[in-house]
């Protein structure tokens, strides 16, 4: 087995740092880079500079347990209508200021956040319970690089897909052992201006666009898109266009994209809810630039939220939500109408698991 055995020790070696002057280490896992002193943590708060080196002292500490559908990732061509058991940690690399899981990623409690979770048992628990699918989700797996890496290896003696939900906030190095342990991933390009980035992330725009093009082009890994848009901030027809017309010409045109609602949360409650327009006017925005497959998120939107076929217009994947109806694609993931090709994972008929959302307890 290629994974650890999580005892009680939750503290594990990593590999991707090195020795300053001054009894300093530099992490290099993201382009955070953060320098600590003996005892300092890292701003994801789960690598700690520990005996002069870099620990992740998070391995095997996992919270919010659920079985969800794949399409709340979201993921509407991985699969569509599967389940996917969910679960995150406490941290985050990135200071996102509208943070809908700020409760996880901000925690600097983690035993009373999270519950013991080897990989060994995540992977018999998605199998038990049916899941094609595990997700990485609610705070950025990034930063729990070892135990995410782990967690996918068991999965996939299981016959588990593994999905990460992440900011692609990750150096080039650590990215390549990252990606070739997942199988799908969502990844948010949460603007299209470095001044959104550095002024309400923390971070900056470059190294994303480098993960996405990294992911589409050098892995296996199927990748899909999610912008929150925020009123006023992310949402102008100007930076929507820059950013589709970019994603077409450097990512391609089957790459989905998905235009989500943003709710007041965290240091963001003075803005208010995303207006549907403005998802619908994105959604334009991206399939006039030649997304061949645009969504709304976070609202009821039945044209918005469903595939449709980009050579003849035939309605191929219905979605409400999280619920599918009609389904329009022969065995071969062709459009039955006019054999158009549609690109993502597929089986021959869609699951069944619906808008269900079934919380989970981890035993020993």
């Amino acid at each position: 087995m290629s994974y650890r055995s999580v005892s009680s020790v939750n503290t594990v070696d990593t590999k991707y740092w090195h020795a300053l002057e001054n009894g300093r280490v530099q992490c290099d896992l993201c382009p955070r880079h953060c320098r600590m002193r003996e005892g300092q943590r890292g701003l994801c708060y789960v690598r700690q500079c520990l005996d002069g080196e870099i620990k992740l002292v998070s391995y095997g500490r996992s919270s919010g347990f659920c079985v969800d559908p794949i399409e709340k990732k979201p993921l509407n061509h991985f699969y569509p209508g599967s389940s996917v058991l969910s679960f995150g940690t406490a941290g985050c690399n990135l200071a996102c200021k509208f943070c809908q899981n700020w409760d996880m990623t901000k925690s600097r409690e983690m035993d009373v956040l999270a519950d013991a979770a080897s990989p060994e048992r995540l992977a018999e628990v998605s199998a038990e319970l049916g899941c094609k699918s595990i997700a990485f989700t609610y705070n950025d797996p990034v930063i729990f690089h070892e135990y995410a890496i782990d967690v996918a290896a068991a999965c996939r003696e299981k016959g588990v897909q593994t999905v990460a939900v992440t900011a692609g906030y990750i150096d080039p190095e650590p990215r390549v052992e990252f990606f070739a342990a997942i199988d799908a991933a969502n990844v948010d390009l949460k603007a299209f201006t470095d001044d959104f980035y550095y002024k309400i992330c923390g971070g900056h725009l470059e190294p994303v666009l480098d993960t996405l093009q990294y992911i589409r082009h050098e892995t296996d890994t199927w990748l899909e898109t999610t912008t929150l848009l925020i009123p006023g901030q992310n949402d102008s027809s100007e930076e929507l266009d820059r950013m589709t017309q970019w994603v077409v010409e450097h990512l391609g045109p089957d790459v989905p994209m998905h235009f989500s609602a943003f709710h007041p949360d965290w240091k963001m409650r003075d803005i208010g809810p995303t207006p549907v327009a403005t998802l619908t006017r994105a959604r334009q925005i991206a399939i006039d630039n030649g997304v061949r497959y645009a969504f709304t998120g976070n609202v009821h939107d039945g044209d918005g939220g469903s595939t449709w076929c980009h050579s003849c217009g035939e309605l191929l994947i219905e979605r409400d939500w999280y619920q599918l109806g009609q389904w329009g694609l022969d065995d071969a993931s062709q459009c039955r109408k006019c054999g158009t090709v549609v690109a993502g994972h597929f089986d021959a008929q869609p699951g069944n698991f619906g808008p269900r959302r079934m919380p989970v307890r981890l035993s020993a």
